[in-house]
């Protein structure tokens, strides 16, 4: 998250060449006490935020922030949509200590200046007790406020990523009061499909009162949990569509198939190709068009999906369908990159990685690795596209150690894995 504080940012991270069994034998770090930002930082952030502002003509509204006592401490709940969200928050928060929920790769190489820009690094879609003590101490003690991103993820498809139904109990534990800032055009301008290409969009924000400690105590966990679901309940290219927000650049389909792996015609998978304006199907030869606004239209014949959102819906119900009927199965050639610390991410061999009912299996490393990840470990997958212009890929992992198994190029089973995560964590809790 942090790590995506500027565009430019995101694409350095150190590697290294080892051995798995040399990655394995090193210490995994010791958790640390949030550092509070000092003003000197706090405005050097801000400097560093007013560049990429101006390339999005930034603009902003609020609503309830006279709720706010001065500097009292909050609960910031922020949409993750594009690389642009550090400095939207850093430009809307300057003027108060904000310590910022992180992905651990965020650190590699440089953790101690993220540390002390304010960084609470954790794992991604796990119940992380640990973070909560983070959270909890940066807002009583440092009396810093907190930016979390629910959603943990980057939208695929353009709507809010699963949400865990721990927010609610978290709001309760931690009793501040609680903004929502919800962007408007960051997804349109930089969608996570088309590889850092950037749209010509325009990019603003709300701020919103959402919650006070009242109304925290007073609601049960699943009223909270309801009402975050509420919040997060947005869709990106209807927002496109409703307001004529005009996206002519000629490559705005490129790779789209990461997305749209599955074609509605046919029914093939990893036959699409999307590039320029257009998405193939090379399994049937149908061809749609993405036009400037983000609808879908079938070149020739009918179009079984004009909204992007509902085309990957659908595919959801498909993996759901295959899990139930017992077909559904990964098994790919992967190269394995690990992080036990905050050294490097290291570049152990490669491997295969496979996925099913019984969860996760990644074996490789010449017989040295050998994981296995059961489907109630993490309620989705930390799944990303073009991982610091490394590749497309798909991480998995425990406390002692996380694997990022690469796919090969042109391989489009991320959204897919995605999905079957999701649905299968869902199906082994019922």
């Amino acid at each position: 998250m942090i790590n995506h504080f500027c565009e430019g940012y995101r694409l350095k991270i150190k590697i290294k060449d080892a051995s798995c069994a040399e990655v394995l034998a090193r210490k995994t770090p010791a958790r640390k006490k949030p550092i509070k930002p000092s003003k000197p930082m706090r405005w050097l952030l801000r400097t560093l935020s007013d560049g990429e502002m101006k390339k999005v003509d930034f603009s902003y509204e609020t609503e309830g922030l006279e709720c706010l006592q001065g500097d009292e401490p909050c609960l910031i709940l922020m949409n993750h949509s594009s690389f642009v969200d550090l400095p939207i928050a850093q430009s809307l928060f300057w003027d108060r200590p904000l310590q910022i929920v992180c992905t651990l790769d965020a650190l590699v190489g440089k953790a101690g200046l993220m540390r002390s820009i304010g960084c609470i690094p954790t794992r991604k879609f796990v119940m992380d007790v640990g973070l909560l003590k983070d959270m909890d101490y940066a807002l009583k003690k440092l009396r810093s406020s907190v930016l979390l991103f629910p959603e943990a993820g980057y939208s695929f498809d353009g709507t809010a990523t699963v949400l865990p139904d721990s927010l609610g109990k978290c709001l309760k534990f931690l009793n501040v009061p609680v903004l929502m800032v919800r962007t408007y055009g960051a997804f349109t301008r930089d969608p996570l499909y088309n590889a850092l290409q950037l749209r010509k969009v325009k990019v603003s924000a709300k701020v919103s009162y959402f919650l006070s400690p009242e109304e925290i105590r007073e609601k049960s966990t699943e009223e909270l949990n309801a009402a975050i679901r509420e919040a997060f309940s947005f869709d990106n290219f209807r927002w496109q569509q409703e307001n004529h927000i005009c996206v002519n650049e000629p490559f705005r389909a490129d790779h789209l198939n990461r997305v749209l792996y599955k074609c509605p015609h046919c029914l093939a998978e990893g036959k699409m190709e999307g590039k320029g304006t257009r998405l193939t199907c090379h399994a049937c030869g149908k061809e749609y068009e993405l036009t400037e606004y983000g609808e879908i239209k079938a070149l020739s014949g009918e179009t079984e999906y004009a909204h992007i959102p509902d085309w990957y819906r659908w595919e959801r119900e498909c993996v759901r369908k295959e899990l139930e009927e017992g077909t559904y199965a990964l098994d790919i050639p992967v190269s394995i990159y690990m992080m036990v610390d905050y050294s490097a991410l290291y570049r152990v061999g490669t491997g295969r990685l496979t996925h099913g009912a019984e969860g996760f299996h990644l074996t490789g490393c010449d017989g040295a690795l050998d994981y296995v990840q059961k489907p109630t470990a993490s309620y989705s997958l930390n799944a990303d596209y073009y991982w610091y212009e490394i590749g497309d890929v798909i991480s998995i992992g425990d406390r002692k150690a996380l694997y990022y198994c690469f796919t090969e190029p042109g391989v489009d089973v991320v959204a897919k894995t995605r999905l079957a995560t999701e649905e299968l964590y869902r199906m082994s809790r019922r």
